[in-house]
């Protein structure tokens, strides 16, 4: 009889055992599923699985003049060191942000700076040959299960690239490093307008003033968002979901203000890229 009940606890222990780990391996599974929230496969497969997938540049450029060779080589490093970036910010991220996280905070941003390099590739050798056009509909990126990120990756699905100024809706978090609360917060940027040199080439005008209403249009976007966000997030998500992501599309307005200038002849402005950070006021 004691050697049956021994057999029982055993067995007993077994179970719970099994039951535990099921609870872990559960755990587990739901925090992959909340890593995707935004484009998680139709199929199921979690969003830990998933890599971020962009269109090759490989047939779509011409033959690259030697002038402009150095320069086209380091954009098209740099696009591949954006999906690296953007694939482990997709992996630390598990577990942020709200339904649209993902678009938000690291496709969105990823576009803009994709957007910004191939327009960079265009004008190198526009300088020399004759210019490649459409290059900046290859931006828009995707998520893929498992293998396949990177240059190589799939077309990166029917997005259309966002115009200058123009800013994705986006969660936001409760503003960290000592702010009081969301709303008693305001995105804080540096101004460009006083930056830019006074004899802007006339070509170049109509270009930058839409550039500059688009910085503004992006600066009260992301007001607005700040004041509907308040308690979501982690101690970070201002800076992940907010402010990072706004840097990032400043910096593709700023850089493509330098490209309108520096086309029509004009000299262009140094240092504007240190104009895409912003930060955040207290209310008084």
């Amino acid at each position: 009889m004691s050697r049956a009940r021994g057999r029982n606890r055993k067995y007993r222990v077994m179970v719970l055992g099994l039951a535990g780990a099921a609870v872990v391996a559960g755990g587990v599974a739901v925090t992959g599923a909340f890593a995707g929230q935004e484009g998680a496969a139709p199929d199921g497969r979690q969003a830990a699985a998933q890599v971020i997938s962009c269109p090759s540049t490989d047939g779509r450029l011409p033959e690259i003049p030697a002038q402009a060779r150095a320069e086209v080589d380091r954009e098209l490093a740099g696009l591949e060191q954006q999906i690296a970036e953007a694939n482990s910010r997709l992996a630390r991220s598990q577990g942020e942000g709200g339904p649209n996280f993902v678009q938000n905070a690291i496709l969105g941003p990823l576009e803009d700076k994709r957007t910004a390099a191939l327009n960079r590739i265009e004008t190198a050798v526009g300088r020399v040959a004759e210019k490649p056009e459409g290059l900046e509909t290859l931006a828009p990126c995707g998520l893929s299960a498992g293998a396949g990120a990177g240059e190589q990756g799939g077309d990166g699905g029917d997005q259309e690239a966002p115009p200058g100024g123009e800013e994705n809706g986006v969660g936001a978090g409760v503003p960290e490093e000592g702010a009081s609360g969301a709303g008693a917060a305001s995105v804080d940027c540096p101004d460009v307008r006083s930056q830019l040199p006074d004899a802007i080439p006339a070509g170049a005008r109509s270009q930058i003033d839409r550039e500059l209403a688009g910085l503004e249009q992006q600066i009260a976007e992301a007001n607005e968002r700040l004041i509907r966000s308040q308690g979501e997030g982690g101690p970070n998500f201002v800076r992940n979901a907010i402010l990072g992501p706004l840097e990032d599309k400043r910096g593709a307005v700023l850089d493509r203000i330098g490209q309108a200038i520096d086309r029509e002849g004009g000299e262009r402005p140094q240092g504007l890229e240190a104009l895409g950070a912003c930060g955040l006021n207290e209310a008084p």
